[in-house]
């Protein structure tokens, strides 16, 4: 790659890659930085370049393209560096899709599909449908396993009042303890490390417990509030501490869930803010996203970029 992670901008992605070739040799050296990759075999470096005539590639309708196909000296298919990826069906210019990532990849509280719409100049449907891809892209579950050290779960609820819902919505969604109707989201919080957010059906103790076996090591220190829903699950830990948050006691000693409440202020800012609205179906994604910055916090906002980039391989996210 000719340019550092630490001088990426959206004022030198403009330059660098308004040239849709250049934006595909960047591309090509997040993606295969040991030799091209075939989608189809998987074998590593025994690609060729299919080199148009006249430097341009012309489609099936008729209109050049600046796509740079490979061919595979094995299984002898042609390919390209966007297969496999959530870019893979897209029309959108790739220069474009690099600016969507470093907006993301650098709003601290997140970008707006409307934003996207506006800055790139892309019809509205597609901006949504970026946005969406690229959140697809920033899932963590293959990134690392089980949180350890101190580890604070917490639970925060997303939605309208039941109030406003209509009926049919009132007697599906309102279930458990909290905030009638609301969708209950759980959060686990590594002191000084990572975070791992999930929408859950209710914060009961089986769901919860379920949770947080899956998530966290039993070797982790977990402090929790006193919720009875964590009391089972608790005792598989090396140790359970609790804050009395209805007593009025939030911190005791080093005992607390500040750190988890800290970012769901942050969460919640930026959806109210920057989002507004937030469906159901779609809030898992934008935990994902949220997730991936708070993770990544320490990093600089060109590396972040890279780094999300690295993570669209094997994705691939269908508007249907």
């Amino acid at each position: 790659m000719s340019i550092k992670p630490k001088d990426l901008n959206l004022g030198t992605i403009a330059k660098r890659f308004s040239d849709e070739g250049e934006a595909y040799r960047f591309l090509e050296s997040i993606r295969w930085p040991d030799g091209q990759v075939c989608p189809h075999c998987g074998s590593i470096g025994h690609a060729y370049f299919l080199n148009p005539k006249g430097g341009m590639r012309i489609t099936r309708t008729g209109k050049t393209s600046a796509r740079r196909v490979w061919k595979c000296g094995d299984c002898r298919k042609q390919f390209s560096v966007l297969i496999g990826t959530i870019f893979e069906g897209s029309h959108i210019p790739l220069f474009k899709w690099l600016l969507a990532f470093h907006m993301l990849a650098s709003a601290k509280n997140g970008i707006a599909a409307y934003e996207l719409h506006r800055t790139l100049h892309i019809s509205g449907e597609s901006a949504w449908f970026m946005a969406h891809r690229i959140r697809y892209a920033l899932e963590a579950e293959q990134l690392f396993g089980t949180l350890t050290g101190t580890v604070e779960a917490d639970e925060t609820y997303f939605g309208g009042e039941a109030k406003n819902m209509h009926k049919a919505d009132r007697e599906r969604r309102i279930r458990g303890r909290g905030p009638s109707g609301k969708t209950p989201v759980v959060s686990l919080v590594e002191r000084g490390g990572r975070v791992r957010s999930q929408v859950v059906a209710d914060v009961s103790g089986k769901t919860l417990g379920a949770v947080l076996r899956q998530r966290a090591d039993t070797s982790a220190v977990l402090m929790t509030d006193t919720a009875g829903a964590y009391g089972e699950v608790g005792r598989e830990f090396a140790s359970h501490q609790t804050v009395n948050h209805s007593a009025g006691e939030y911190v005791h000693g080093d005992v607390h869930t500040n750190t988890a409440e800290g970012y769901f202020s942050q969460l919640k800012r930026s959806i109210d803010g920057t989002h507004h609205h937030v469906s159901e179906h779609h809030l898992h994604r934008y935990l994902s996203e949220f997730d991936f910055r708070y993770n990544t916090r320490k990093m600089r906002d060109g590396e972040r970029m890279i780094k999300a980039i690295e993570q669209t391989t094997g994705k691939r996210l269908e508007y249907a």
